[in-house]
Parts: structure tokens; C-alpha cells; sequence
């Protein structure tokens, strides 16, 4: 008799102790997510500031403005592809040497290329941090016992976010 009501309070600490680690997790990928999106906001801010401050030229800044208007703007079904999108325009302007050196030489476009520069290389750390944070979630809920006995209860299954994060060269 005291073997089973042992085995009992183990496997009800096991379940407690899977279901608090499981909402922790889920915690975490939320935070995590908020933290993304503010890193995908910073970098659209310092677009829209590089391209609007009269350093580069006209097609490059109206291609700058509309990708991170685009990006800003998109809705949670369109925004992995506006935010690729921000990045490839990104990498097109900010690719040439020549764009570089001019905005090198002038202190406020030197400062608006650091700017944008850390925001790009905030949104690839966000992103493999959101995304360490679902893989964790997925895994805990893709255990027999979890699945079985509904320990997620009514949580949504959080989504990586996959996009085009690759940093402009800034040669």
C-alpha cells in the first residue's frame, strides 16, 4: 500500500512538475516574441530613418521607405515575407562599396548606418532566440504524456518565425 501511494506522489510531481516546466516554456516563447517584435520595429524605424535623411539617392530611399512601411504595416500572415523583403532592399542599397564610403563620410549617415547595421544584426539574434524558445515548447509537447493528458491545456502551439535575416555586407 505505501509503495503504491509513493508511486502515486511521483507521478503527480512528475505531472505538476512537467505541466510548470511547460508554461514556463510557453512564458519564455511569448517574451520571446515581443522581444522579436521590437527588434523587427527598431530595424524598420532605422530604415525609415536612413532612407529618409537625404544620403542616398531617390529610388534607393523610396525602395528603403516602402519595404519597412511594408514590413511595419504587414499582418501576422504576411509579415515573415514583408520582413524578408525589408532585408533583401536592405542588402540591394546598402551592398555597394561606393553607397557605403558616401555614407561613411558624412557623421550622421555614419551614425544611421550604425544604427541600422545593429538593428539587422538584433532582428538574427531575436529570431534564433524565438525560435531556441518554440523548439523548446514543441519538444516538451510532443511527449506522450503531455499530448495524452492535454498539460498545455488551451495554449496555442507557437510558430518559428523563418525569414530573410541575412545582414547587408557594409563593406
Amino acid at each position: 500500500m505505501l509503495l503504491v501511494v509513493a508511486l502515486v506522489a511521483l507521478a503527480v510531481w512528475y505531472l505538476t512538475f512537467t505541466a510548470a516546466r511547460l508554461d514556463r516554456l510557453h512564458a519564455r516563447a511569448e517574451g520571446a516574441r515581443a522581444a522579436l517584435d521590437a527588434q523587427l520595429q527598431r530595424r524598420s524605424s532605422a530604415t525609415a530613418q536612413l532612407a529618409s535623411s537625404g544620403l542616398l539617392d531617390p529610388a534607393s530611399s523610396v525602395l528603403l521607405l516602402q519595404a519597412g512601411h511594408d514590413a511595419r504595416e504587414a499582418g501576422a500572415e504576411e509579415q515573415e515575407v514583408r520582413e524578408s523583403d525589408l532585408s533583401r532592399a536592405l542588402r540591394a542599397v546598402l551592398d555597394d562599396p561606393e553607397v557605403i564610403a558616401a555614407l561613411r563620410a558624412d557623421p550622421v549617415g555614419a551614425d544611421l548606418l550604425a544604427e541600422v547595421a545593429d538593428a539587422c544584426r538584433r532582428v538574427g539574434l531575436a529570431r534564433r532566440f524565438h525560435n531556441d524558445a518554440v523548439l523548446s515548447v514543441r519538444v516538451v509537447r510532443a511527449q506522450r504524456l503531455v499530448r495524452w493528458l492535454h498539460l498545455a491545456g488551451t495554449a496555442p502551439l507557437p510558430a518559428s518565425f523563418e525569414i530573410d535575416d541575412a545582414e547587408p555586407a557594409l563593406v
